[in-house]
């Protein structure tokens, strides 16, 4: 297929219009081609579909399935299967998740539809964006990075979803579309260190600054991570602007070269951007003050995103955050029609033609059911399964969808809220992981619920001009009676009696029922804060990159499970002080 020669806005709204105003239709189209190019794969004509492509029959014999459950397929496919196990089309490598929830990243297949449906998704994003903040033709700062490349048994290449994207022959040629040509050369964003990686993208960042549009990364916390790096490292940056030679921390030879070619000595350039920074009030507002052109940040800023939305703020200063789409390492599912929104308040439209999907209704928790302790899971009533236009405004779902890349009604784990409708396709707003959960005996709290305790209680670190850096947590399970440990890294020592009367508010801030009322009956212990050194989080970090993620793709883990032995360790090993809470005394 021949690219474009123009990329029309409207045009791709006007598609995107179309196919959201009649999305049952689209739906069903869309699960009728999924499976007539799969008809022949081993997986559904395992389960007896014999060809047929009408929803009923799908739902009748195809089973719902977790990734646990297709392991076993995937696993042949990367150990050098190429027969059409789960899809006919080949699959040209394989996805690794970020690994951050369980401890180790998961194998998923990917192939050119899903570098097709992720063009589709960035097209479409930018012409909604573009419509409220119209961009010239010039550049985006992008944080984005590359990760390790594993060959697997098969010869396939292993990598995480976005390397894979980036690695594409229609990335680059994309960006350039929508006017999001990155700043830095190839070299910077597929290099093997990324912490040269970085400061690289800073430096390319302060050369182009008059042609940079936006700023972005995949996630909010990569670009918050990006500009506290900026904090000691712009001294350095100046002097090799100044001086047109690259520092030598730069090391692997191959950025230093495609560096190197773009500096030249430029000392009005660092002697600006050392005046503009020095005169800065604790870094507020730093991005708009070097990259003046700039109109928004960007990235995706809801669910493990948003606590740190309060410090992306103090950074960006009058410019606008937007939040981007809705997806996941397995595929896309919804976009953000509303650009303007706060982040906390954003909602996404589920586009009907890049999966079938389906939707679990959950009607509360199950607080009937016994629980394995050793589990993290919410537990919910559920109904069966019902279709993208059947969902009722007000209700929570567990999302389910069948993708061009070999999923079949695979469970993402996600429970989103119905808001609205987008003509008649629904706008959802995501609510919490399924699997990310606080759990003792009856009591449940979400990653959303840990969230807004921590929230609650480190107001009172405002007051005393202190940051909460990061935050996890896990359960302790080897106390009687077991309780609730909490992580905070702070960014300077805090007087005792604050982080103790932080931890009573901790305990009280958790309001489920089932949590309040063991606390009462002494059956779940006093919850623990631990203070942990500066630069925890980072090792956890270097952690998942050394098992092959990348940067970009990195969320940290709100609830760390007893089977992530090694981020325990983490933890454990770099705690330097510890409370107990007294709420309940």
């Amino acid at each position: 297929m021949l690219e474009k020669k123009e990329f029309d806005i409207e045009k791709v709204i006007q598609e995107f219009e179309e196919v959201t105003k009649d999305a049952g239709r689209v739906q069903r189209e869309t699960l009728k081609k999924i499976l007539e190019e799969n008809a022949d794969t081993e997986y559904l004509q395992n389960f007896g579909l014999q060809g047929k492509t009408d929803p009923e029959s799908f739902k009748a014999c195809i089973p719902l399935v977790t990734h646990k459950d297709l392991e076993p397929y995937i696993q042949r496919i990367v150990d050098g299967d190429t027969s059409p196990v789960l899809t006919a089309k080949p699959v040209t490598s394989i996805s690794l998740s970020s690994g951050t929830t369980q401890g180790k990243p998961k194998y998923l297949p990917f192939n050119e539809e899903l570098v097709h449906s992720t063009m589709q998704v960035y097209r479409t994003s930018y012409a909604l964006r573009n419509r409220e903040f119209p961009i010239e033709n010039g550049k985006a700062l992008q944080f984005i990075y590359g990760s390790k490349q594993l060959i697997t048994k098969g010869g396939l290449t292993a990598t995480t979803a976005t390397t894979n994207v980036y690695s594409s022959k229609q990335f680059k040629s994309t960006m350039k579309d929508i006017s999001s040509r990155y700043c830095s050369p190839e070299e910077v964003i597929f290099g093997p260190d990324v912490h040269q990686s970085l400061y690289c993208h800073l430096l390319c960042g302060l050369i182009y600054a008059n042609e940079v549009q936006f700023i972005f990364s995949t996630f909010a916390y990569s670009i918050v991570h990006a500009f506290r790096t900026f904090e000691l490292v712009w001294e350095e940056l100046c002097t090799d602007i100044r001086e047109g030679v690259l520092s030598s921390r730069i090391t692997v030879p191959s950025i230093r070269k495609a560096v190197s070619n773009l500096l030249s000595p430029n000392p009005d350039l660092a002697d600006s951007i050392h005046r503009k920074c020095i005169n800065l009030s604790n870094w507020y507002g730093v991005i708009p003050e070097l990259w003046p052109n700039a109109k928004y940040v960007y990235g995706i800023m809801t669910g493990s995103m948003e606590p740190y939305l309060k410090k992306l703020r103090h950074y960006a200063g009058s410019l606008p955050l937007l939040s981007a789409e809705y997806g996941s390492s397995e595929g896309w599912i919804g976009i953000n029609t509303e650009p303007r929104m706060p982040p906390e308040e954003v909602t996404f439209a589920v586009l009907p033609d890049v999966a079938y999907f389906e939707f679990i209704p959950v009607k509360g928790r199950d607080e009937e059911q016994n629980l394995d302790r050793n589990s993290s899971t919410i537990h919910y009533k559920e109904s069966q399964p019902i279709g993208l236009t059947d969902v009722q405004v007000g209700e929570e779902y567990e999302v389910v969808f069948t993708n061009f890349a070999g999923l079949y009604r695979y469970r993402l784990g996600d429970i989103v809220r119905v808001v609205d409708f987008y003509n008649s396709t629904p706008k959802l707003k995501f609510v919490c992981r399924k699997n990310l959960l606080l759990n003792i005996n009856i009591d449940k709290n979400t990653e959303q619920d840990l969230q807004l305790a921590v929230e609650e209680a480190s107001k009172l670190l405002a007051a005393e001009k202190l940051e909460l850096v990061d935050y996890t947590s896990n359960v302790d399970m080897l106390t009687d009676p077991a309780h609730y440990v909490i992580y905070w890294e702070l960014n300077a020592d805090a007087n005792e009696d604050v982080l103790q009367s932080c931890c009573n508010n901790l305990d009280r801030a958790f309001l489920d029922p089932g949590y309040v009322g063991s606390r009462k009956s002494r059956s779940i212990g006093p919850l623990e804060l631990r203070i942990i050194r500066g630069g925890t989080f980072q090792k956890i970090l270097s952690h998942y990159l050394a098992l092959g993620g990348a940067l970009n793709q990195f969320k940290t883990s709100r609830c760390i499970s007893s089977s992530n032995a090694t981020v325990l360790q983490i933890l454990c090993s770099n705690s330097i002080s510890s409370f107990f809470s007294t709420a309940y005394d």
